[in-house]
């Protein structure tokens, strides 16, 4: 197994054709300007989000464009691709047009979510079905390639549920996953508060909807749960990243510098790695 620190050096960028300038810039996020003349306050904070973190934390990355990488690297390779949890978009709301590019590059794309109302609203996979990820509705040995986008984090049972993914792949199949590192300053943060709570300040940090949150367990977000879970339920590690993130209190900014400046010491220092935003795993099923 081999823990690495993703710091999203340029070395590391695809053919993302959007840099974090381009793609996570105010311009990306806004919603609105009231009269297309006037910038929204949201606007405006984004916009001096952004100045802080190119003068306090250079090269900082979306921790989803990180991902979104990784899916580059490793969804024209697959025969058939299946996508956990798949809701009604597999990238940001912003990368649409990049999501349409990954599609098209994809041999065979399959979502399941157990949302109905989400997956039936989803802008990109064409073949899609509802379904349980304890008992996936697949036959054995049908997907060379499975993802999860922010998904591991809501599983109830890891070992069973990895255990139904292990069986939908392949010999040597690849487990991808994007997930909250239990470990990071956000996610102990966030534990101890009700699902109500989340949900307010999920809209407020993220303008994501209420219906777009749900209950998490992280069961599976540190690397030791990840490597004990995955011996049990057929697979080895290739990879786990401890991966760098954005800053989450860009709506707030008495809380954004001291975290911009955390980010800072995160994506410095080796030492603490551990604590970084969230981790990205890459599983091979045994064969």
């Amino acid at each position: 197994m081999h823990a690495v620190d993703a710091v999203s050096p340029a070395a590391n960028r695809s053919a993302s054709t959007e840099t974090y300038a381009s793609a996570h810039s105010p311009s990306a996020h806004e919603r609105t300007l009231d009269d297309g003349s006037r910038m929204s306050l949201t606007a405006r904070l984004w916009r001096l989000s952004y100045a802080l973190q190119r003068r306090i934390a250079p090269g900082l990355e979306y921790s989803q464009t990180v991902f979104e990488e990784r899916l580059r690297r490793y969804v024209p390779r697959a025969t058939a691709w299946l996508d956990l949890g798949c809701g009604h978009r597999l990238l940001p709301e912003w990368r649409g047009e990049a999501e349409a590019e990954l599609m098209r590059s994809a041999r065979f794309p399959v979502g399941v979510d157990s949302d109905f109302a989400a997956i039936h609203r989803h802008r990109s996979f064409v073949h899609r079905c509802v379904g349980d990820i304890r008992a996936l509705p697949f036959a054995g040995e049908r997907f060379d390639l499975v993802t999860a986008n922010m998904v591991v984090e809501h599983l109830d049972d890891p070992t069973a549920q990895f255990t139904d993914v292990a069986r939908v792949l392949v010999p040597n199949g690849l487990f991808l996953f994007h997930t909250p590192n239990a470990q990071s300053y956000i996610t102990m943060l966030a534990r101890p508060f009700p699902d109500a709570v989340k949900r307010v300040a999920a809209r407020f940090l993220e303008s994501r909807d209420a219906v777009d949150v749900y209950p998490t367990h992280y069961r599976a977000n540190r690397a030791t749960d990840i490597q004990r879970i995955a011996r049990t339920s057929g697979f080895q590690i290739e990879q786990i990243e401890y991966v760098n993130s954005s800053p989450t209190f860009n709506m707030f900014p008495p809380l954004l510098l001291p975290e911009l400046l955390l980010l800072r010491q995160l994506q410095r220092r080796h030492g603490l790695t551990k604590y970084r935003a969230a981790l990205i795993g890459v599983l091979r099923k045994t064969a």
